[in-house]
């Protein structure tokens, strides 16, 4: 789905929530500039898509969106949702046969020691194919380390060097190859390194996902 209309759907989601929303906290929730985030909303409302009631005339609440959702909005709303689910179904699809088909090998050679690099719904699919072929992650890295995720700690990407890993899984629907050049910066060898996306050099790494 297109970059685009996810954030056109986040928006019109966040809108029909009813909460009281500042133009900030918008930006914040969609991770793009202010500046954006008011651009979005004008094209949002120049389709009939939105309209905005009178501002409160309190000061401290002025600068509160007061945005509402056309009948046409509930209605793009509605179809924008089921084509991000159809999207994601497939993606998810897709995802569970690259893993499959990278890691089904891997046991019979003895590989045992699989970490993720990642903890959003790319990594829980990651993790549910593991279990599939009766592994378990032993350990979780990210950017930086940052709580837990499925019972394990997260820990940074200067730790990864020095673990004993097989293979360490690139767990995100982005394009893979600026994690497989920031890694193997980072220390990590390539042929250790299984991506859930096709790689667009498979060359790059002897273990294309």
């Amino acid at each position: 789905m297109d970059r685009h209309l996810e954030r056109d759907l986040e928006i019109l989601k966040a809108i029909d929530e009813g909460l009281p929303l500042t133009q900030r906290a918008l930006a914040e929730r969609l991770g793009v500039a202010l500046g954006l985030t008011n651009l979005y909303l004008k094209r949002l409302a120049g389709k009939g898509l939105i309209k905005v009631r009178d501002f409160a005339r309190k000061p401290a609440v002025r600068k509160r969106l007061r945005y509402v959702l056309t009948p046409q909005g509930v209605a793009e709303k509605t179809r924008l949702t089921y084509e991000y689910m159809g999207h994601s179904l497939q993606l998810y699809r897709r995802t569970r046969e690259n893993l499959r088909a990278s890691l089904a090998h891997l046991p019979e050679q003895g590989v045992k020691r699989i970490a993720l690099f990642g903890t959003g719904e790319a990594a829980e699919l990651a993790y549910l194919t593991l279990k599939e072929l009766g592994l378990e992650p032993v350990a979780v890295f990210a950017r930086q380390a940052d709580g837990q995720f499925l019972g394990l700690p997260v820990r940074g990407v200067a730790e990864i060097e020095g673990e004993e890993i097989d293979r360490l899984i690139i767990a995100s629907f982005d394009r893979p190859e600026p994690l497989v050049a920031e890694l193997s910066a980072a220390g990590v060898s390539r042929d250790r390194l299984v991506t859930i996306r096709q790689l667009a050099h498979p060359a790059a790494t002897d273990t294309p996902a």
